[in-house]
């Protein structure tokens, strides 16, 4: 009777997990949006730095400009104009064509009266502009009502050379490039084919799930198996460490867990007052941008010196009991992630109060959450392994931890970071966790998909290797500690 009992709630856990991987990979399909079917190209045209600008335009003058897009798809372009410091009234026609057939692809009318002077002005097509990687696309400008004294111009630079980009003015080619801007998307085959891959994963996890029951129902051994064995049998121990290890960080305090809520936001006002106003940071939204980086930072600081402890700081009840030893690193974790999810709630406070947008891509914050979280699971694993054998690691991880700090875009924006070491700071994985969650609070959108690829790296590697260092070392941990 026990084995039926176990046996449908093996087969109830298989379903659930299906049901609600099904709504997660729906519902991510929706709230990331064009992040998944496009990406802004590397291939978009800058301008060149203009040096003089075209005659006044007048009544019936054309300046016309070809370009070949290497994107599948153009946002948007522009272009810049002068007035020549005054008010100038009328209109100029802005059109955009494919020259291999004249298709007119974005036509409109701008009164000249609101142009600004030697500045850029952006179009945006109404719909999108698509299909037209290598294709001769041709700018035109057309005055329909300027005289001498009333009229605008356009920046060129005469002395630019690119390759299939040619300048006209007034129906004669002439020597430069005309100053714009194009910005370009590119399809993403992620986004393209998302349902069919999603599908494949969901295809592969439910022959996993099949095999699980299979293993149960014939009594083979099964890591799946396990893991769900271990958490019946010791899900209550772990729960008990859990709560143990946050009741005593607060152990006689008077704020108690006040502090997870007070220490980011003291620590976040401190910094937000030195770079803001001393160093005068230019970072858009500078107080979230900081809070953050705060708030995952001290979760990964917190998380591991604790798991620095996990198996020197139980060493009483391991010599007595026996327990899975990795139920204390793991127990270590956890409870600091209590103090992570608490930081959370300042960092929304904090949301409220500069107006930041809140959009449906906040529901994709929990992914990089879990992430980090499984991140110090593996770091803890690492860190509890080496301070059994080397008891200078409580000192070694504390000039560590603060290099970490430096090395992460905390208070700082990624442009000032070298581009030959970009590599380098990719390679960390606070990294990723941290510019993940930016670009869905700050940016109010999904992250681009190779992002999702990142943070899962990040996660499990080190976790993989945590557990293996952990699982080789373990058996002496007794003659150690």
């Amino acid at each position: 009777m026990k084995k039926e009992i176990r046996k449908f709630s093996l087969v109830q856990g298989c379903v659930i997990v299906m049901i609600v991987y099904i709504v997660l990979a729906v519902g991510l399909y929706f709230i990331a949006g064009d992040q998944f079917k496009y990406r802004i190209s590397d291939n978009s045209i800058i301008s060149v730095e203009s040096n003089i600008p075209v005659d006044a335009l007048q009544k019936g003058d054309v300046v016309e400009q070809t370009f070949i897009p290497e994107s599948d798809i153009i946002n948007s372009f522009s272009l810049k104009f002068a007035t020549f410091s005054r008010q100038n009234a009328g209109t100029v026609m802005v059109k955009l064509l494919d020259d291999s057939n004249n298709r007119i692809l974005f036509s409109r009318q701008i009164d000249v009266s609101q142009l600004k002077d030697n500045a850029f002005m952006t179009f945006v097509p109404n719909k999108q502009i698509e299909g037209i990687k290598g294709r001769k696309l041709r700018i035109l400008v057309i005055s329909e009502t300027g005289t001498k004294d009333n009229a605008v111009t356009l920046w060129y630079n005469n002395e630019a050379k690119i390759e299939g980009r040619q300048l006209f003015l007034k129906g004669k080619p002439v020597n430069g490039v005309l100053c714009f801007n194009v910005s370009e998307r590119d399809v993403l085959l992620f986004g393209k084919y998302y349902f069919e891959i999603m599908g494949a994963i969901g295809l592969a996890i439910l022959v996993y799930c099949f095999n699980l029951i299979y293993c149960q129902k014939k009594g083979k051994r099964s890591l799946g198996l396990n893991v769900i064995n271990a958490f019946n049998k010791y899900g209550f121990l772990l729960h008990q460490l859990v709560s143990r290890d946050f009741k005593t960080k607060y152990k006689r305090s008077v704020l108690g867990v006040l502090w997870s809520f007070l220490n980011p936001l003291l620590s976040m006002t401190v910094q937000y007052i030195v770079f803001s106003t001393l160093f005068k940071s230019s970072i858009p939204n500078f107080a979230v941008y900081l809070l953050i980086g705060i708030v995952f930072f001290n979760f990964f600081s917190e998380a591991t010196s604790m798991g620095l402890m996990a198996i020197v700081g139980n060493s009483s009840l391991i010599t007595k009991v026996y327990i899975p030893k990795y139920i204390f690193p793991v127990s270590r974790t956890l409870s600091s992630t209590i103090n992570l999810l608490i930081s959370m709630i300042p960092l929304l406070l904090v949301v409220l109060i500069t107006r930041t947008p809140i959009t449906p891509a906040i529901l994709l914050l929990p992914f990089s959450i879990i992430c980090a979280v499984i991140f110090c699971i593996g770091m803890s694993f690492i860190l509890s392994s080496a301070m059994v054998y080397f008891r200078d690691m409580q000192f070694l991880w504390g000039v560590i931890n603060m290099l970490w700090m430096y090395a992460t875009p905390i208070f700082y924006p990624e442009s000032i970071l070298p581009p030959k070491l970009m590599w380098l700071f990719k390679m960390n994985p606070l990294y990723h966790f941290i510019r993940f969650s930016r670009a869905i609070i700050l940016n109010g959108a999904s992250p681009e998909p190779k992002a999702y690829l990142f943070c899962l790296t990040a996660a499990f590697v080190p976790l993989i290797i945590g557990a293996v260092i952990f699982k080789k070392t373990q058996d002496n941990f007794i003659l150690n500690i």
